[in-house]
């Protein structure tokens, strides 16, 4: 890569931060002031040294970009869900950044999703809502509500036209296509119907970006009129709000980290007053749905990968097991249908679903062939039904769409997503590919597992480049899953691999609690022995493979930077949080009292300052050999605040520069990047086209 242009160059201002008898001068801590022109001006500075630097990969990034839009049918419609009366589903069409949200009338006899050729508007459709058309005079759109009332004759929907996820939600009356005037500014994501459609449920947030309050809106009303339904407040404590698939109940969600408290107003009286299902007790986590007469109970309680449980609908009290606690079965979910309950559970490091019918102690799995795979429940309104609607995927399998029916156990596929042929006429054939499991050994003798793809016959002498991706926190599991715009890599012979490392939740609680608080470090030292084994198990070497990853993936990637730098050749980190101290010491900040059950809390605790302080990614750069680097963020993030990356690059630049270092800011964009399918297609084929050029396969 050749340039005249500079590297910017952040001024110094050196900051003190005083903890617990230490003292940290932070010299860039300026850039937290969002306001100040200098700040946007060296953003400005740093987008246009980036552009600089990668403008020799302009071409590339068209073609990438064109081959993920020619494999991708553009004009498409998604499989209608029914509930109630109507088909609902959504359209794209090509040419447009945004789907169109539709519904048709259920016809008699209708038993299956109609389908259309070519994804064209279905016969007698009614649009609801055109993100198209709500976009025009934007450069950003996000859609958070789209909740249909149980009559099928209001909308509440929610808009977001900056990118910091604070909402304006409104009320559109589907019999007149008339918007009403009573639109409700800054809320959050989450909203409940009452049974007769008059009154809406939805939530707010607190100056910390928590949310913490939950409203009752009565149609036809000003938002100023709205009654403050539920406010929490425990600082450590997010709410949320639901309607149960059953209809009858409104659920309000109150959780910390660790510790979780559910109350419900019935929806046919949507005035009355929250009674709790039971009361929060610090470490038991418990999320409730209905069903008949009782209330299901998902908890942790003396069951460390949680058990189902019941208790009385009319009376909560205590909890009588219904599926029993099994180690190592980690029950995530429970959806409750009138004659069946369906659990998401995964065992083994992958995803299932077991089916328990209603009167039957004995319950089944649904069977799926890869030896890798992603399962879960797709939409599933109705509560009425014997059939369900799921979603199956592999990292070679598209994402496809089956009806199950629950009595006579038959699957049927109702759509694989349409993977159209490349522009050079190729068409896509899974066979073509291979997935793998590896398992890598950590420090502590801990095996790690892999999930890994590649094209078929990719050799095993280290000769092939790789990207390898994490995550490792939140419980979170990045279970495997398919990408059109991944296979431009693998087609270019780069194998893909993801590690499953601790912090997620991909084997149980223990490997979720072994990677947090005081353990966190486990999680990036999984991640370097899992690169470290992919070059010593010949897949690739350490100067043909690229470490990716996002959000607290990005603190991942910072992390391995710092530990391990000889081990990659190039590191990309999407809206990294690599600024974790000092984010975490200011409860000022968006999110920072929810995260101390997560991360510990540094401003009370000495030993959790200490720690947190020896693998922070920008109080740990070192004047070492960096691998290059690309952070992405966004200007609007309300997650994490663009200055962490900021910061961060700029550190690199002053401590060790002789590094590749760039900063790509979205300056009308937050924690998600650009909200259009277009622009978000660029902004994948703008990070791999850099991935591609360290990997000298540009």
């Amino acid at each position: 890569m050749t340039t005249e242009t500079p590297a910017p160059e952040a001024k110094r201002v050196p900051t003190e931060r005083i903890h617990h008898g230490d003292t940290v001068i932070d010299e860039y801590a300026w850039l937290a002031e969002k306001d100040n022109p200098e700040t946007i001006g060296y953003l400005t500075a740093e987008n246009a040294y980036t552009e600089a630097r990668t403008a020799h990969l302009a071409d590339l990034r068209e073609t990438l970009f064109n081959e993920t839009r020619t494999r991708t049918r553009e004009t498409d419609l998604s499989v209608p869900v029914r509930k109630g009366g109507y088909w609902y589903y959504t359209r794209t069409e090509q040419g447009q950044q945004y789907g169109v949200h539709c519904r048709r009338p259920v016809r008699e006899g209708e038993i299956d999703p109609p389908v259309s050729a070519d994804g064209a508007p279905l016969d007698g459709e009614e649009i609801l809502l055109d993100g198209n058309a709500l976009t025009q005079g934007h450069d950003f759109f996000s859609l958070g509500a789209f909740d249909i009332s149980p009559d099928g004759r209001w909308l509440a929907y929610s808009t977001d036209y900056s990118g910091d996820e604070r909402f304006t939600l409104r009320v559109k009356d589907l019999s007149t296509g008339e918007v009403l005037p009573d639109e409700v500014p800054d809320t959050s994501y989450g909203t409940a119907w009452s049974a007769d459609a008059s009154a809406l449920f939805y939530v707010t947030v607190d100056e910390a970006w928590r949310t913490n309050r939950v409203w009752r809106h009565m149609i036809g009303t000003a938002a100023t009129e709205d009654v403050l339904v539920y406010e929490e407040n425990d600082e450590r404590f997010f709410v949320g709000v639901e309607l149960t698939r059953s209809e009858r109940f409104v659920l309000i969600e109150s959780h910390s980290k660790v510790t979780s408290e559910v109350w419900v107003i019935p929806a046919d009286n949507p005035t009355g007053e929250p009674a709790v299902v039971a009361p929060r007790r610090q470490g038991v986590e418990y999320a409730v749905e209905h069903h008949g007469h009782r209330f299901l109970i998902l908890h942790n309680d003396g069951a460390e990968d949680f058990e189902l449980a019941y208790t009385s609908a009319d009376a909560p009290g205590d909890w009588t097991p219904l599926m029993a606690h099994t180690p190592g079965v980690r029950l995530e979910g429970v959806d409750a249908f009138a004659n069946y309950l369906v659990v998401s559970l995964r065992s083994e490091g992958l995803t299932g679903l077991r089916v328990l019918a209603i009167g039957s102690t004995d319950g089944y799995d649904i069977d799926f062939p890869d030896p890798i795979y992603s399962v879960g429940l797709d939409s599933n309104p109705e509560y009425q039904t014997t059939r369900i609607r799921l979603r199956y995927t592999s990292l070679i399998t598209p994402s496809s769409l089956y009806d199950y029916d629950l009595t006579t156990q038959e699957m049927v596929l109702r759509k694989q997503q349409p993977v159209l042929p490349g522009p050079d006429g190729r068409p896509f054939d899974p066979a073509g590919y291979e997935q793998h499991r590896e398992w890598a050994v950590a420090d502590d003798g801990t095996k790690v597992p892999i999930s890994l793809v590649c094209r078929a016959g990719t050799p095993r002498d280290g000769s092939a480049p790789a990207v390898i991706y994490g995550y490792g926190s939140y419980e979170a599991s990045m279970d495997p899953w398919f990408s059109i715009a991944r296979l431009s890599l693998l087609d270019r012979g780069v194998v893909f691999a993801v590690a499953h490392i601790r912090g997620g939740g991909e084997l149980g609680r223990h490997w979720y609690e072994q990677g947090k608080m005081l353990a966190k470090k486990n999680t990036f030292t999984d991640f370097v022995a899992c690169a470290r084994h992919l070059a010593s198990s010949g897949w690739t070497s350490p100067d043909r493979l690229v470490a990716r990853g996002g959000s607290a993936g990005g603190l991942l990637m910072g992390a391995v930077a710092n530990l391990a730098p000889d081990a990659f050749a190039g590191i990309v980190a999407q809206v990294p949080f690599v600024d974790t101290l000092n984010s975490i010491l200011d409860p000022s900040l968006p999110l920072t009292v929810t995260e101390w059950e997560e991360w510990g809390n540094p401003l009370a605790d000495p030993e959790v300052y200490e720690y947190m302080k020896s693998y922070t990614p920008y109080e740990n750069v070192a004047a070492v050999a960096y691998p290059a680097i690309l952070a992405v963020t966004g200007l609007n993030d309300t997650r994490v605040l663009y200055h962490e990356p900021a910061k961060w690059i700029a550190r690199l630049r002053a401590t060790s520069p002789d590094g590749e270092y760039l900063l790509k800011t979205e300056m009308g964009a937050g924690h998600g990047g650009p909200s259009g399918r277009y622009d978000s297609w660029k902004e994948e084929a703008f990070v791999n086209a850099w991935t591609l050029d360290v990997l000298n396969r540009a």
